[in-house]
């Protein structure tokens, strides 16, 4: 009989700390409920105590999934606890995931403690967290650098004061694979009582390392594995989901299963590669573009004679479908809604009349309508409620002359034109936008992607504005990749603080 590895997905809390990817509730709704039909376990939904927005995103996924486990991250720290458990009140099955740094590091300089007074700490909570609920999950931080000895310690205090999961963190993407799995072994054949809670990875790819390091980990006895979609996180981000899940696939011989219906990978990939405004890089594992592209000849040969020469996988495994309906500017509301609704996507009847509108006018202009551009249509009403928008765009570049852009803003029911010259069309477009906007605003970063590789694709900006010492995330997408940068341009300034 295989082994049950259960799937705990931090994309909601861990994988939104990257900058610029925060979502609002109704989209970490959205992600949530297609996270519940890809078939995860928990889902981290949120640190309730960091702000408003993460407390009322706890309390609304909670209403709207129903049979995964709701977390809610806290520190140790009661006040924590008690706003975590108020956010959990409508979840159908609830934990708090609560904890403490323990490496000699975090303990020396963050706590500016000792070692017997985090154990206290680390006890208190756990016990002050069973108050509310039964599933208590503890993390001790940064126990990829923590000495053995004293991890082993920590562990077997918290779940003799009840913790049920305990979490044993690579936070810095430091240990090597041979060392992580050696530590959950350590762990496994050292901790009284190891048996009444489940050990739990948590790993940063720092090095390049989470997916192997949590595998090891799980070859070694742990059986929670803390990932995100895509292996987003803070810095190079975290586990990914879809490694973990198709590395134990492959590996039948594992005998380790989990609860993932794979074939929601793909789908599941992309929206939240959309809602996050965070591309797929195209070699990534699994869901990037390129992942079952053969551009050698030796390999196209093997894959046409037999696919298994160089496929490990079967694309169709992973929600890639080559026989997926087509759309066109032919091609009806009930396509558009099918294909959403394979996406993970639902849309109310007026949200999906605005989004048919856009459609069409986007397969007037390009042949093949990509599942990365409905996305970007979906979600293209993030703008609507932007107190300045983009009337009308006209550039003037070429060879051998210099750029000129005019163009037109609405800025909260009043209308501003403005024209200028720039060293480019992007940059005069700039130019003329700041003739209307007088603010000090510098521009740090700028990113083009194309979503596939036609001429006529649509092309995804992310840019960056510094503006009185904040930086503001901005993304847009349009045929017109000058078009596309004003308008993430344009939604940077929209969240500049007033």
């Amino acid at each position: 009989m295989s082994d049950r590895l259960f799937i705990f997905d931090t994309t909601l809390r861990d994988g939104e700390q990257v900058p610029g990817c925060q979502l609002n509730t109704v989209e970490k709704i959205q992600v949530a409920k297609q996270l519940e039909a890809l078939g995860v376990d928990v889902i981290e939904a949120g640190f309730p105590i960091s702000s408003p927005g993460d407390f009322n995103s706890v309390i609304e996924i909670s209403k709207a999934v129903t049979w995964p486990t709701i977390c809610a991250l806290t520190r140790a720290v009661q006040k924590d606890i008690d706003v975590a458990a108020d956010a959990l009140r409508y979840a159908k099955r609830k934990r708090i995931h609560t904890g403490i740094g323990t490496s000699d590091s975090h303990i020396k300089y963050k706590f500016n403690s000792n070692r017997e007074e985090i154990i206290e700490r680390a006890v208190a909570a756990v016990k002050y967290a069973r108050r509310f609920v039964d599933d208590v999950e503890f993390y001790a931080e940064d126990a990829g650098r923590t000495e053995n000895e004293y991890l082993a310690r920590v562990v077997e205090a918290v779940i003799k004061a009840g913790a049920t999961v305990v979490n044993i963190p690579d936070t810095t993407g430091y240990c090597l694979p041979e060392e992580y799995g050696a530590k959950i072994k350590y762990l496994m054949d050292h901790v009284d009582g190891i048996d009444r809670a489940i050990l739990s990875t948590h790993c940063h790819n720092d090095l390049g390392m989470a997916t192997a390091n949590t595998i090891s980990g799980v070859l070694n006895g742990a059986r929670q594995v803390e990932v995100t979609i895509n292996g987003i996180g803070e810095r190079a981000g975290n586990t990914s989901l879809e490694e973990v899940a198709m590395i134990l696939r492959c590996h039948k011989h594992l005998n380790i299963d989990t609860n993932i219906n794979t074939q929601k990978i793909c789908p599941t990939s992309r929206m939240v590669s959309s809602l996050m405004n965070m591309p797929v890089q195209p070699n990534k594992a699994i869901v990037g573009r390129n992942a079952f592209a053969h551009s050698s000849g030796i390999h196209q040969d093997g894959v046409l004679k037999n696919v298994q020469t160089y496929e490990i996988i079967d694309p169709k495994d992973v929600g890639i479908d080559d026989n997926a309906i087509v759309l066109t500017a032919r091609s009806g509301r009930a396509a558009l809604k099918h294909r959403l609704g394979v996406l993970g996507v639902e849309l109310s009847q007026e949200k999906l009349d605005k989004v048919y509108e856009d459609f069409l006018k986007l397969a007037d202009k390009k042949k093949d309508i990509t599942d990365d551009d409905i996305l970007v249509l979906a979600g293209a009403d993030r703008t609507l409620n932007h107190h300045i928008k983009l009337e009308y765009l006209q550039v003037t570049s070429g060879v051998g002359v210099r750029s000129v852009a005019s163009l037109g803003l609405n800025i909260s029911g009043e209308h501003f034109e403005a024209a200028a010259t720039g060293n480019g069309p992007v940059d005069a477009a700039i130019k003329a936008m700041k003739q209307i906007i007088r603010r000090q605003m510098t521009l740090k970063e700028f990113t083009i992607q194309a979503i596939s590789k036609g001429s006529d694709d649509v092309g995804k900006v992310h840019m960056q504005v510094e503006y009185d010492g904040q930086m503001y995330y901005g993304f847009g997408a349009n045929t017109d990749i000058v078009a596309a940068s004003v308008e993430a341009y344009i939604d940077c300034i929209n969240k500049f603080k007033k």
